[in-house]
Protein backbone atom coordinates (compact mmCIF):
# COMPACT_ATOMS: atom_id res chain seq x y z
CA UNK A 1 0.00 0.00 0.00
CA UNK A 2 1.34 3.00 -0.96
CA UNK A 3 1.60 6.66 1.40
CA UNK A 4 -0.25 9.15 0.70
CA UNK A 5 0.63 12.26 -0.75
CA UNK A 6 1.83 13.61 2.87
CA UNK A 7 4.79 11.36 2.82
CA UNK A 8 4.80 10.71 -0.48
CA UNK A 9 5.83 14.10 -1.67
CA UNK A 10 9.29 14.86 -2.00
CA UNK A 11 10.78 18.48 -1.67
CA UNK A 12 13.51 18.78 -5.08
CA UNK A 13 16.76 19.95 -3.63
CA UNK A 14 17.84 21.53 -6.67
CA UNK A 15 19.89 24.23 -8.11
CA UNK A 16 17.71 25.11 -10.99
CA UNK A 17 13.70 25.10 -10.59
CA UNK A 18 10.92 27.47 -9.38
CA UNK A 19 9.21 28.30 -6.48
CA UNK A 20 5.29 28.58 -7.20
CA UNK A 21 3.71 30.75 -4.72
CA UNK A 22 -0.52 30.88 -4.39
CA UNK A 23 -2.90 32.55 -2.59
CA UNK A 24 -0.68 35.58 -2.45
CA UNK A 25 -2.66 38.93 -2.63
CA UNK A 26 -2.21 40.89 -5.80
CA UNK A 27 -0.58 44.21 -4.27
CA UNK A 28 2.16 42.24 -3.32
CA UNK A 29 3.15 40.47 -6.57
CA UNK A 30 4.82 43.52 -8.38
CA UNK A 31 7.06 44.53 -5.16
CA UNK A 32 8.49 40.94 -5.26
CA UNK A 33 8.36 40.60 -8.75
CA UNK A 34 10.54 44.23 -9.05
CA UNK A 35 12.94 42.94 -5.69
CA UNK A 36 13.93 39.65 -8.29
CA UNK A 37 14.22 41.25 -11.00
CA UNK A 38 16.92 43.54 -8.65
CA UNK A 39 18.84 40.63 -7.84
CA UNK A 40 18.55 38.87 -11.81
CA UNK A 41 15.58 36.49 -10.50
CA UNK A 42 13.02 35.79 -13.48
CA UNK A 43 9.84 35.65 -12.50
CA UNK A 44 5.98 35.40 -13.75
CA UNK A 45 2.45 35.91 -12.81
CA UNK A 46 0.05 33.40 -13.77
CA UNK A 47 -3.08 32.17 -13.23
CA UNK A 48 -2.87 33.71 -10.05
CA UNK A 49 0.72 32.07 -9.12
CA UNK A 50 3.71 33.79 -8.72
CA UNK A 51 6.69 31.84 -10.57
CA UNK A 52 10.02 33.00 -9.30
CA UNK A 53 13.00 30.55 -11.51
CA UNK A 54 16.52 30.07 -9.74
CA UNK A 55 19.83 28.58 -11.03
CA UNK A 56 21.05 28.24 -7.76
CA UNK A 57 20.42 26.57 -4.24
CA UNK A 58 21.97 30.36 -2.61
CA UNK A 59 20.11 32.20 -4.96
CA UNK A 60 17.02 30.43 -3.74
CA UNK A 61 17.87 31.58 -0.36
CA UNK A 62 18.41 34.90 -1.70
CA UNK A 63 14.73 35.21 -2.79
CA UNK A 64 13.29 33.37 0.67
CA UNK A 65 15.12 36.09 2.32
CA UNK A 66 13.67 38.80 0.60
CA UNK A 67 10.20 37.39 0.63
CA UNK A 68 10.37 37.11 4.52
CA UNK A 69 11.62 41.23 4.95
CA UNK A 70 8.40 42.19 2.31
CA UNK A 71 5.88 39.94 3.78
CA UNK A 72 4.49 40.00 7.64
CA UNK A 73 4.42 37.08 9.56
CA UNK A 74 0.43 37.02 8.87
CA UNK A 75 1.18 36.49 5.06
CA UNK A 76 3.90 34.52 5.35
CA UNK A 77 1.86 31.58 7.39
CA UNK A 78 -1.64 32.42 5.06
CA UNK A 79 0.36 32.54 1.64
CA UNK A 80 1.00 28.72 0.27
CA UNK A 81 4.14 27.69 -1.57
CA UNK A 82 5.82 25.05 -3.46
CA UNK A 83 9.52 24.21 -5.03
CA UNK A 84 9.47 21.93 -8.34
CA UNK A 85 11.91 21.47 -10.76
CA UNK A 86 11.53 23.73 -14.25
CA UNK A 87 12.29 20.09 -16.17
CA UNK A 88 9.31 18.61 -14.44
CA UNK A 89 6.39 17.59 -17.04
CA UNK A 90 3.02 16.15 -16.50
CA UNK A 91 1.25 16.72 -12.93
CA UNK A 92 1.71 14.81 -9.76
CA UNK A 93 -0.11 15.62 -6.36
CA UNK A 94 2.38 18.35 -4.76
CA UNK A 95 2.29 18.64 -0.73
CA UNK A 96 2.21 22.58 -0.45
CA UNK A 97 3.92 24.69 2.74
CA UNK A 98 2.85 27.99 3.80
CA UNK A 99 5.98 30.60 3.11
CA UNK A 100 6.98 29.95 6.78
CA UNK A 101 7.45 26.53 6.61
CA UNK A 102 9.00 26.63 3.05
CA UNK A 103 11.34 29.19 4.26
CA UNK A 104 12.19 27.05 6.73
CA UNK A 105 12.84 24.12 4.22
CA UNK A 106 15.19 26.28 1.68
CA UNK A 107 17.13 27.42 4.71
CA UNK A 108 17.81 23.83 5.93
CA UNK A 109 18.09 21.63 2.89
CA UNK A 110 20.49 19.01 5.13
CA UNK A 111 17.32 18.15 7.23
CA UNK A 112 15.24 17.69 4.09
CA UNK A 113 18.24 15.26 2.50
CA UNK A 114 18.52 13.66 6.14
CA UNK A 115 14.49 12.99 6.07
CA UNK A 116 13.98 11.80 2.53
CA UNK A 117 16.44 9.83 2.07
CA UNK A 118 16.95 8.11 5.09
CA UNK A 119 20.45 9.15 6.34
CA UNK A 120 19.95 8.22 9.98
CA UNK A 121 20.00 4.40 11.39
CA UNK A 122 17.91 3.17 14.59
CA UNK A 123 20.63 2.69 17.92
CA UNK A 124 19.39 0.48 20.57
CA UNK A 125 19.25 1.30 24.40
CA UNK A 126 19.23 -1.74 26.49
CA UNK A 127 16.33 -1.97 29.19
CA UNK A 128 16.33 -4.56 31.66
CA UNK A 129 14.52 -6.25 34.28
CA UNK A 130 14.50 -5.00 37.95
CA UNK A 131 14.07 -8.66 39.30
CA UNK A 132 16.95 -10.54 37.35
CA UNK A 133 18.79 -8.07 35.83
CA UNK A 134 17.58 -9.49 32.60
CA UNK A 135 17.76 -7.94 29.42
CA UNK A 136 14.09 -7.06 28.61
CA UNK A 137 14.41 -5.24 25.38
CA UNK A 138 15.44 -2.05 23.73
CA UNK A 139 14.47 1.32 23.16
CA UNK A 140 15.33 2.86 19.26
CA UNK A 141 16.88 5.85 18.61
CA UNK A 142 17.29 7.77 15.76
CA UNK A 143 20.87 8.48 15.06
CA UNK A 144 23.50 9.99 12.32
CA UNK A 145 24.16 7.23 9.56
CA UNK A 146 26.57 9.65 7.77
CA UNK A 147 29.11 11.72 9.07
CA UNK A 148 28.35 14.34 5.83
CA UNK A 149 25.18 14.96 7.85
CA UNK A 150 25.09 14.89 11.15
CA UNK A 151 22.16 16.42 13.22
CA UNK A 152 20.92 16.24 16.78
CA UNK A 153 17.58 13.93 17.04
CA UNK A 154 16.04 16.93 18.95
CA UNK A 155 16.74 19.64 16.57
CA UNK A 156 15.52 16.55 13.12
CA UNK A 157 12.69 16.32 14.83
CA UNK A 158 11.48 19.74 15.97
CA UNK A 159 12.63 20.68 12.68
CA UNK A 160 9.89 18.18 10.93
CA UNK A 161 7.28 19.44 13.53
CA UNK A 162 7.72 23.15 11.97
CA UNK A 163 7.82 22.22 8.25
CA UNK A 164 5.27 19.28 8.06
CA UNK A 165 7.33 17.19 7.70
CA UNK A 166 7.04 14.52 10.43
CA UNK A 167 4.64 12.32 8.75
CA UNK A 168 7.51 11.61 6.66
CA UNK A 169 9.75 11.44 9.50
CA UNK A 170 8.00 9.35 11.77
CA UNK A 171 6.96 6.43 9.32
CA UNK A 172 10.61 6.09 8.41
CA UNK A 173 11.98 6.13 11.75
CA UNK A 174 9.40 3.33 13.12
CA UNK A 175 10.32 1.27 9.73
CA UNK A 176 13.98 1.78 10.02
CA UNK A 177 13.34 1.12 13.77
CA UNK A 178 11.67 -2.79 12.65
CA UNK A 179 14.24 -3.66 10.43
CA UNK A 180 17.15 -2.97 12.41
CA UNK A 181 14.99 -4.90 15.53
CA UNK A 182 14.68 -7.86 12.83
CA UNK A 183 18.33 -7.45 12.04
CA UNK A 184 19.74 -7.54 15.37
CA UNK A 185 17.34 -8.88 17.96
CA UNK A 186 15.85 -12.73 18.78
CA UNK A 187 12.36 -13.11 19.16
CA UNK A 188 11.17 -12.33 22.49
CA UNK A 189 13.09 -8.97 22.94
CA UNK A 190 11.10 -6.07 22.82
CA UNK A 191 11.29 -3.16 20.86
CA UNK A 192 10.16 0.00 22.57
CA UNK A 193 9.65 2.40 19.51
CA UNK A 194 9.03 6.11 19.70
CA UNK A 195 6.36 7.77 17.58
CA UNK A 196 4.68 11.20 17.22
CA UNK A 197 0.70 11.48 17.51
CA UNK A 198 0.55 14.30 15.15
CA UNK A 199 1.86 12.58 13.01
CA UNK A 200 -0.57 9.93 12.52
CA UNK A 201 -3.37 11.80 11.59
CA UNK A 202 -5.75 8.72 10.51
CA UNK A 203 -4.59 5.69 12.12
CA UNK A 204 -6.57 3.53 10.16
CA UNK A 205 -4.26 4.73 7.29
CA UNK A 206 -1.20 6.10 8.35
CA UNK A 207 -0.21 2.65 10.02
CA UNK A 208 -0.91 0.85 7.67
CA UNK A 209 2.98 0.89 5.83
CA UNK A 210 3.87 -0.34 10.01
CA UNK A 211 2.23 -3.05 9.97
CA UNK A 212 2.74 -4.29 6.50
CA UNK A 213 6.52 -4.09 7.46
CA UNK A 214 5.80 -6.15 10.81
CA UNK A 215 4.69 -8.81 8.50
CA UNK A 216 7.15 -8.22 5.67
CA UNK A 217 10.08 -8.75 8.27
CA UNK A 218 8.09 -11.80 10.21
CA UNK A 219 8.76 -9.46 13.04
CA UNK A 220 5.79 -10.84 16.47
CA UNK A 221 3.51 -7.99 16.63
CA UNK A 222 3.97 -8.59 20.39
CA UNK A 223 7.80 -8.22 20.55
CA UNK A 224 6.56 -4.30 19.65
CA UNK A 225 5.86 -1.80 21.71
CA UNK A 226 5.30 2.11 20.52
CA UNK A 227 5.25 5.11 22.90
CA UNK A 228 4.47 8.73 22.44
CA UNK A 229 7.97 10.46 21.88
CA UNK A 230 8.94 12.73 25.19
CA UNK A 231 8.67 15.74 22.75
CA UNK A 232 5.64 16.27 22.20
CA UNK A 233 2.84 17.66 24.24
CA UNK A 234 -0.49 15.31 23.79
CA UNK A 235 -3.13 18.02 22.34
CA UNK A 236 -5.44 15.40 21.98
CA UNK A 237 -6.47 12.11 24.07
CA UNK A 238 -9.12 10.61 21.94
CA UNK A 239 -7.07 10.89 18.87
CA UNK A 240 -4.23 9.58 21.16
CA UNK A 241 -6.81 7.13 22.08
CA UNK A 242 -7.75 5.96 18.59
CA UNK A 243 -3.95 5.40 17.87
CA UNK A 244 -2.88 3.33 20.99
CA UNK A 245 -6.25 1.23 19.78
CA UNK A 246 -4.70 0.86 16.43
CA UNK A 247 -1.64 -0.36 17.50
CA UNK A 248 -3.10 -3.03 20.01
CA UNK A 249 -5.46 -4.16 17.61
CA UNK A 250 -2.59 -5.46 15.50
CA UNK A 251 -1.31 -7.23 18.24
CA UNK A 252 1.22 -4.67 20.02
CA UNK A 253 1.74 -2.75 22.97
CA UNK A 254 2.10 0.88 23.53
CA UNK A 255 3.61 2.74 26.20
CA UNK A 256 2.99 6.18 27.78
CA UNK A 257 6.35 8.28 28.23
CA UNK A 258 7.27 11.09 30.94
CA UNK A 259 5.10 9.87 33.51
CA UNK A 260 4.85 12.48 36.52
CA UNK A 261 5.83 15.37 34.53
CA UNK A 262 3.30 18.13 33.83
CA UNK A 263 2.92 16.80 29.94
CA UNK A 264 1.77 13.41 30.88
CA UNK A 265 -0.27 13.58 34.16
CA UNK A 266 -1.60 10.99 37.04
CA UNK A 267 -5.20 11.20 35.35
CA UNK A 268 -3.70 11.13 31.80
CA UNK A 269 -2.35 7.81 32.86
CA UNK A 270 -5.42 6.30 34.01
CA UNK A 271 -7.59 7.62 31.09
CA UNK A 272 -5.21 6.10 28.20
CA UNK A 273 -4.46 2.69 30.40
CA UNK A 274 -1.19 1.91 28.29
CA UNK A 275 1.07 -1.37 28.60
CA UNK A 276 3.84 0.48 29.84
CA UNK A 277 4.72 3.45 31.55
CA UNK A 278 8.25 5.50 31.53
CA UNK A 279 8.55 7.39 34.69
CA UNK A 280 10.24 10.92 33.87
CA UNK A 281 13.79 11.01 34.04
CA UNK A 282 13.74 14.46 35.54
CA UNK A 283 11.82 12.35 38.54
CA UNK A 284 14.44 9.69 38.69
CA UNK A 285 17.40 12.02 38.79
CA UNK A 286 18.87 11.91 42.73
CA UNK A 287 15.55 10.20 43.73
CA UNK A 288 17.31 8.63 46.58
CA UNK A 289 18.29 11.91 47.92
CA UNK A 290 14.61 13.30 47.57
CA UNK A 291 11.97 11.45 49.59
CA UNK A 292 9.12 13.65 47.63
CA UNK A 293 10.75 12.18 44.66
CA UNK A 294 10.67 8.81 46.54
CA UNK A 295 6.95 9.16 47.66
CA UNK A 296 5.51 10.24 44.01
CA UNK A 297 7.24 6.68 42.90
CA UNK A 298 5.18 5.08 44.99
CA UNK A 299 2.24 6.96 43.98
CA UNK A 300 3.03 5.97 40.51
CA UNK A 301 3.40 2.17 41.26
CA UNK A 302 0.55 2.02 43.02
CA UNK A 303 -1.82 3.09 40.38
CA UNK A 304 0.50 1.33 37.68
CA UNK A 305 0.18 -1.97 39.94
CA UNK A 306 -3.94 -1.50 40.28
CA UNK A 307 -3.71 -1.19 36.42
CA UNK A 308 -1.84 -3.53 35.11
CA UNK A 309 0.68 -1.45 33.89
CA UNK A 310 4.17 -2.23 33.89
CA UNK A 311 6.20 0.47 35.28
CA UNK A 312 9.80 1.43 33.67
CA UNK A 313 12.45 4.08 35.67
CA UNK A 314 14.51 5.51 32.73
CA UNK A 315 17.49 8.20 32.86
CA UNK A 316 19.17 6.02 35.54
CA UNK A 317 22.94 6.83 35.51
CA UNK A 318 24.08 6.09 39.37
CA UNK A 319 24.09 2.50 41.43
CA UNK A 320 22.11 4.70 43.88
CA UNK A 321 19.12 5.98 42.12
CA UNK A 322 19.20 2.23 40.46
CA UNK A 323 18.79 0.64 44.37
CA UNK A 324 16.18 3.23 45.39
CA UNK A 325 13.62 2.72 42.59
CA UNK A 326 14.43 -1.03 42.22
CA UNK A 327 11.93 -2.34 44.40
CA UNK A 328 9.69 0.22 42.92
CA UNK A 329 9.48 -0.45 39.29
CA UNK A 330 9.35 -3.55 36.89
CA UNK A 331 11.81 -2.26 34.38
CA UNK A 332 14.98 0.11 34.32
CA UNK A 333 16.99 2.01 31.47
CA UNK A 334 19.90 4.89 31.81
CA UNK A 335 23.23 5.15 31.05
CA UNK A 336 23.85 3.11 34.38
CA UNK A 337 23.20 -0.24 32.14
CA UNK A 338 24.59 1.21 28.73
CA UNK A 339 24.72 4.01 26.39
CA UNK A 340 23.02 3.50 22.67
CA UNK A 341 24.68 1.70 20.68
CA UNK A 342 24.47 0.52 16.48
CA UNK A 343 24.82 -3.21 18.03
CA UNK A 344 22.83 -4.66 21.39
CA UNK A 345 24.34 -6.23 24.28
CA UNK A 346 23.16 -8.84 26.06
CA UNK A 347 25.01 -9.47 29.15
CA UNK A 348 23.60 -9.03 32.70
CA UNK A 349 24.25 -5.74 34.40
CA UNK A 350 26.14 -6.81 37.61
CA UNK A 351 24.57 -5.31 40.82
CA UNK A 352 25.61 -5.13 44.16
Amino acid sequence: MKSCHICQSRIPLVNEGEMVISNIDDSNVLQLMDRMKEIGVDSQFTYQKLHIYYFTWKQLQRCTSIIQSMLSDEQLDRFMGVLQETSHSGFEPTQEYTLSQLSLIIENPNFVKIIQEQLFQSYMQPIITTQDNDVFGYEFLLRPSSDKYSFSPGNLFLFSQHTNLQSTLDSKARMNAIKTGKQHLSKGLKQFINFLPSSIYDPAHCLQTTFEVVKEYDVNPSDLIFEVVETEKIHSLDHLKNIFSSYKQAGMKVALDDIGSGFSTIEMLKELRPDYAKIDRDLIRNCHESSAKMEKIKQLRHITKEMGTSLLAEGIETEEEFNAVRPLVDLAQGYYFGKPMNKPIQQKKKVT
